[in-house]
């Protein structure tokens, strides 16, 4: 081989290094994506909860072409079925996305028990108000110093209340009544405000104790109350009264959010915010908002459940009752927030 002829070919042999020098950092990024990544959601299909977890999953999983693999985890099974130790599990990496439920991380963020002070959003438009305005935002930011991001609001309802015994209509009717909640001392505090007793359980614990008569009644949304048949659990008397709504926070953990290039932060995001529009739209659906359709309504009544909707009257006195409840727990979220949630909804009712 003459020297030239060999200077070609050491000149190759560089080059060819040299370009799988330059190669090897992006193929080092491009296997930090794991194989999968882990969605923690509490229920399962076909509630409007899950579905927006599903959907988002799904979304991702598509525009990515696989390289962001999100599979759900569907009640809450990466945490044995506790929702409440959702939030720890993200921050200690044993879940990568979850679609959260502002009562189930409230113990751990004081700020998003604003949705649960009794009362504080008249309707859906009040509540609009709160998580599209400078309220979301604040709790956005709160929620990226607990070492998660989160990318879009969806809603898990109003939460209406059942019972086996009787009509609700006043505070009166709550005397004595064993009454299920999620997750949280503040409900604690409104049942006993009301008369009623009070009793934390697991969803998982929820219907078994209902068809035993371990507690009398449970409140939730619409859509869970027809989706798990609660009819067939001697619950024959549902009130509307809209005491509290459960936003949903589609988030993910730092880490992770962190390992994503640019474009697929932006991939995720819009995902999220997707899958948030139309697990909201699920969620409303058959409520009879602004004289819509009311085919909610209309099935609990063919199942044969007794549904007494509260004027704005009736709702006051449940008000007055737990006002001091509410004034308690104002303190605790933070009573600028407070203020700030309370001018949005007098502006959105104006």
């Amino acid at each position: 081989m003459t020297e030239s002829r060999m200077g070609a070919s050491r000149r190759s042999l560089l080059l060819g290094a040299a370009g799988a020098g330059l190669a090897l950092p992006y193929a080092a990024r491009a296997q930090q994506y794991r194989p999968e990544y882990k969605l923690s959601v509490v229920g399962n299909r076909p509630i409007p909860f899950a579905e927006g977890a599903f959907q988002w999953a799904e979304l991702v999983t598509q525009r990515s072409g696989g390289r962001i693999n999100v599979k759900v985890y569907p009640g809450s099974q990466l945490v044995g079925g506790d929702q409440t130790r959702e939030l720890v599990a993200m921050r200690q990496g044993v879940i990568d996305f979850s679609v959260f439920s502002t009562i189930n991380i409230a113990p751990q963020v004081r700020e998003v028990g604003l949705f649960q002070l009794p009362f504080l959003m008249p309707d859906h438009k009040a509540f609009d108000a709160l998580i599209r305005g400078e309220v979301g935002r604040d709790i956005f930011g709160v929620m990226e110093r607990r070492e998660v991001v989160p990318l879009a609001w969806g809603e898990n309802g109003f939460r209406e209340i059942s019972n086996s015994k009787h009509a609700i209509r006043t505070p009166a009717d709550m005397r004595g009544l064993k009454i299920r909640f999620a997750a949280g001392a503040i409900f604690t505090d409104i049942y006993q405000a009301l008369g009623a007793n009070p009793v934390q359980m697991s969803f998982a614990d929820l219907q078994p104790a209902l068809s035993t008569g371990a507690v009398d009644g449970q409140e939730n949304p619409i859509n869970l109350f027809l989706a798990f048949r609660m009819d067939t659990l001697a619950q024959k008397h549902l009130t509307v009264w809209n005491y509290v709504n459960d936003p949903l926070i589609f988030c993910l953990s730092r880490t992770v959010w962190n390992s994503f290039n640019d474009a697929d932060k932006q991939l995720v995001r819009e995902c999220a915010e997707e899958a948030g529009r139309n697990q909201i739209a699920l969620t409303r659906r058959g409520l009879g908002l602004d004289g819509g359709d009311d085919a909610s309504i209309r099935e609990l009544r063919t199942r044969g459940v007794e549904v007494t909707a509260l004027t704005a009257q009736e709702k006051a006195a449940f008000a007055q009752a737990t006002r001091p409840v509410y004034d308690k727990w104002a303190q605790t979220v933070g009573a600028d927030l407070v203020r700030k949630a309370e001018a949005a909804i007098r502006a959105a009712s104006a």
